[in-house]
């Protein structure tokens, strides 16, 4: 299969670091494995420099890695050193230096301060699985680095990827009015979320469906890559741990409880433990993250609480292989039910991760609410965007059903810190009462 360079709105994020920046800080992207991190910074090095040496950390050799420890004092040596390494030559403020995978050598992130203060060339890194303190604990994390994260392609870059350019720009457009689109329309727009449900966000599932429109072969590539994400895992904790909590999320989520429970996963853990193991997940970029918000209002980073969470998979479409991991393509029901728009409402966490994986592409932070119904039961509102000086509460449904009961209790609670509220189903957009009704694949516009 030919491998195709898509293109992705992080683009023009590191061409404004580029042209308000000049070479004041380097660039960290980070992200999860196989998001095509190092495919994007290098098409950008290509386009706005006059060269470029990429230094893959994977596969470089010990000379390259004792470079940064050894030869900071004589810049001009490392410089040559590489130009004849990678036999390219570098222009003063016309090239840049990309350190891809840069936490395999933590002294290569080191070096960023001595490398920026040298103004010589521009420096961009990748990084994933960084974890906090297995990669950093003996280095000084540079003050001369912007970060910017890099997610799975959303919705809007995957119908790119389909040669559609009209569709997102026109769904903004009936956002803004609040128009309906009519029931035909909808249907056609549910099909095409559908298909990115299934294939998802991952540059080669998405090749891969380009090349074969085969579902299933789409499916082989996801298992290759949550196969590496398994292997990632185990060299950061040899216990197996690590990954034995990323790969229960569906079973969690099917649950329907209002939090993700650790302790059902791996027993008998030191809570310090599991608090490191959590952390190198969040870190890893593979997960999003949702945190109760204990006091919901504006300032939602301030209210959450960081022992009561949900946890999403990063990319949705490898969320539906790992739902059936253990058993064969054929045996995936939900490729079957999604394709033919009848997945049962136990199987609308589904829907749920998608919307998280929305949200938090369109550069929001997770947070959720639940709070007593009666001595047996919760609300919950599902994900909360701070707006302004306002919340907007959002409730998920995984089909065309519009009440809404949670979200209407949270509204009538906190009546005075909420703007819109808004419930996310499958069906057309329309107005119920104060609520708007929006289809999910408008999710990204809001």
């Amino acid at each position: 299969m030919a491998e195709r360079v898509f293109e992705r709105k992080i683009y023009s994020e590191m061409l404004a670091w580029k042209q308000q920046n000049n070479g004041r800080s380097a660039l960290m992207v980070e992200g999860a494995r196989r998001i095509g991190k190092s495919t994007i910074v290098e098409q950008f090095a290509q386009k706005e420099y006059r060269s470029y040496i990429l230094i893959d950390f994977n596969k470089a050799g010990k000379d390259v890695h004792q470079l940064f420890s050894n030869s900071m004092e004589d810049l001009d040596y490392l410089f040559i050193y590489l130009q004849s390494k990678y036999h390219k030559t570098l222009y003063p403020r016309e090239s840049v230096i990309i350190f891809d995978e840069v936490q395999k050598c933590p002294m290569a992130r080191q070096a960023i301060k001595y490398l920026v203060a040298d103004h010589r060339y521009d420096y961009i890194e990748t990084g994933s699985l960084i974890s906090i303190k297995k990669n950093t604990e003996n280095i000084t994390i540079p003050s001369e680095e912007d970060r910017i994260e890099m997610f799975p392609m959303d919705y809007e870059e995957f119908r790119w990827a389909l040669g559609d350019k009209t569709t997102m720009p026109l769904l903004e457009q009936m956002w803004e009015k609040r128009m309906s689109m009519g029931d035909d329309l909808n249907r056609s727009r549910m099909r095409e979320m559908r298909l990115y449900m299934l294939v998802g966000g991952m540059p080669q599932a998405v090749n891969a469906y380009l090349d074969t429109k085969s579902i299933k072969e789409v499916d082989a590539v996801k298992r290759k890559i949550l196969k590496l994400y398994e292997d990632d895992f185990r060299k950061l904790d040899k216990t197996g741990k690590l990954g034995r909590l990323f790969m229960s999320i569906p079973a969690q989520l099917s649950r329907g409880v209002s939090r993700f429970a650790p302790s059902a996963v791996i027993k008998g853990v030191p809570a310090d433990t599991m608090t490191d193991l959590l952390v190198q997940l969040e870190d890893s970029k593979t997960v999003n993250m949702c945190y109760h918000a204990d006091d919901p209002n504006v300032g939602l980073s301030i209210e959450e609480d960081k022992n009561r969470f949900k946890m999403y998979v990063g990319d949705t479409g490898l969320m539906v292989t790992l739902c059936f991991w253990d058993k064969k393509y054929a045996e995936n029901v939900i490729y079957e039910k999604l394709l033919s728009d009848k997945l049962s409402v136990n199987l609308g966490y589904v829907y749920e991760n998608l919307v998280a994986q929305m949200l938090r592409a369109a550069g929001n932070k997770l947070f959720y609410y639940t709070f007593p119904k009666d001595e047996k039961h919760n609300y919950e509102v599902d994900f909360l965007l701070s707006r302004g000086a306002k919340l907007w509460p959002i409730e998920v449904k995984s089909e065309g059903y519009s009440s809404h009961a949670s979200l209407d209790a949270f509204c009538e609670k906190f009546s005075s810190r909420i703007d819109k509220r808004i419930l996310i189903y499958t069906k057309d957009l329309r107005k119920d009462g104060p609520t708007t009704l929006l289809p999910v694949y408008m999710t990204g516009v809001i």
